[in-house]
């Protein structure tokens, strides 16, 4: 039985300040220091997109850190120390890239040493903060919650690039290096602020909870004493048992299948969808620009749709969580087939719209898999959490770091085997429609497991209230 108390919004909000201080480190490493890489240093874009990927791959260790957070029974360690370890690895990266400028080698290895650092930063900090969501958020506030949190992490991109940009004109290395560091300390400083006292009675609960399983023993006899040594068997198991037992459960490996292609279609459109527009449109970079604003805004409108759906106050008259993952996968597939057929018959078609479709569609499909995420993560029991939710962190991960390479190269091979620009990207934006109809599929595939332990449910009680009644009469 769960005793914990629920987290207030106030409580939530400092969650989304640790998701902002996540997204503030790793804009500066993704964005900034890619520029600095490519324009300053006159370096090949090969490099910072090999540094980005490889961050993307030592997150496959997630599952391994949300083990770690179930073995301890406390997210708050994790979430610390993920946290410092990120903003190590940002400074640390900003002064690779000043090495680069005066020892190119050196420069790389201690890039790949900090982007290491990075990646398990990210993996500690932000699967702990999604298991301690899961554990202490109320159904109705978890498509909300995911929502605010979020929101703060895009606001965080948003403020840092903005302020960095600003702080780092006129550009010169000492500069970068100062505004690195004052990010670093700055974001560990408001870490352990937000972290303060935040999980601070959890020992409490868990004597609380010893003291209620002892007294249920004694009450209950030897099938509650059973139950209680089968909890604590599964606490002792090690990794590998622990992720062969949550790889067995048939809703875990559904959901990380979806997790994986839907990530895959939503990352492969990213760094193909302005350069689209500005050959077979003709947009300027600026209105290129616009238009990845534009997408963006309808993403964060599909966002608030998906977290009114699943507020306390209209839950069930907007649809199921499960109905809005399912039909954003589907609306996306559609907006993508508008894509092929804007690539086919150019200016004509209307691109905006078809854009703002496809960000809202994308928005409602990611929120409310998240929200998925959380509620599956505790249903098989809390102490397996973790490790599922660090599981599926990892298949998002891998998605993320092939979608990028996979949407650009599809895309040069397109244009290499068929020449014409518009036949091209067609091939390639029908390609992630089809993945997006694959996803809603896996969607199905994930709420048909709901049905049966739903049924499964009611009969457990169907059958408990006639054995009550065979024992009163």
């Amino acid at each position: 039985m769960n005793i914990l108390a629920h987290f207030t919004w106030w409580q939530i909000a400092r969650l989304g300040l640790i998701q902002a201080c996540m997204g503030a480190v790793v804009v500066l490493t993704t964005s900034t220091l890619n520029r600095i890489m490519v324009v300053e240093l006159a370096l090949p874009a090969l490099l910072p997109g090999f540094l980005v990927g490889f961050h993307y791959l030592v997150q496959m260790v997630r599952p391994r850190m949300g083990f770690g957070a179930d073995q301890g029974r406390r997210c708050t360690p994790w979430m610390m120390g993920g946290m410092t370890v990120l903003a190590i690895g940002g400074f640390l990266a900003s002064l690779a890239t000043v090495w680069m400028g005066q020892d190119l080698s050196k420069g790389i290895v201690l890039s790949i040493f900090a982007f290491m650092l990075i990646g398990l930063g990210v993996s500690a900090c932000g699967t702990s903060l999604l298991v301690l969501m899961s554990k202490r958020l109320v159904e109705s506030r978890r498509a909300p919650g995911a929502t605010v949190v979020w929101m703060m992490m895009i606001l965080g991109f948003a403020v840092t690039a903005i302020t960095v940009g600003k702080l780092l004109d006129p550009y010169s290395p000492q500069r970068l290096l100062d505004i690195s560091a004052g990010l670093s300390v700055l974001v560990v400083l408001l870490t352990l602020m937000c972290l303060w006292n935040l999980e601070g009675q959890a020992e409490t609960h868990d004597a609380e909870a010893d003291r209620l399983s002892n007294a249920h023993e004694v009450t209950q006899g030897p099938q509650a004493r059973q139950a209680t040594q089968a909890t604590q068997t599964i606490h002792q198991l090690g990794f590998k048992k622990t992720v062969q037992m949550v790889w067995s459960e048939p809703q875990a490996k559904a959901f990380t299948v979806f997790v994986f292609i839907s990530m895959l279609a939503y990352s492969s459109q990213d760094l193909i969808l302005e350069p689209f527009a500005g050959a077979l449109f003709g947009l300027t970079p600026g209105q290129t620009t616009q238009l990845s604003g534009l997408h963006h805004s309808a993403v964060l409108c599909g966002m608030l749709a998906v977290a009114l759906a699943g507020s306390g106050r209209v839950a069930g008259r907007m649809g199921s969580i499960q109905s809005w993952m399912l039909g954003g996968c589907l609306v996306s597939g559609v907006a993508m087939l508008g894509l092929c057929l804007a690539a086919a018959y150019g200016p004509p078609w209307p691109l905006e719209p078809n854009v703002f479709l496809l960000g809202v569609a994308n928005g409602s499909f990611s929120i409310a898999a998240i929200a998925t995420m959380m509620r599956l993560a505790t249903s098989g029991g809390e102490h397996h959490a973790g490790t599922r939710m660090g599981l599926w962190g990892a298949s998002q991960a891998m998605a993320f770091g092939l979608g990028g390479l996979l949407g650009t190269a599809a895309s040069d091979l397109a244009h290499h085997l068929m020449g014409a620009q518009g036949t091209a990207y067609a091939s390639v934006f029908g390609f992630e429609a089809a993945m997006f109809v694959i996803s809603a599929l896996c969607a199905i595939w994930v709420g048909r497991y709901d049905l049966k332990s739903s049924k499964e449910h009611h009969v457990s009680l169907d059958v408990g209230f006639r054995k009550d009644l065979s024992h009163e009469y």
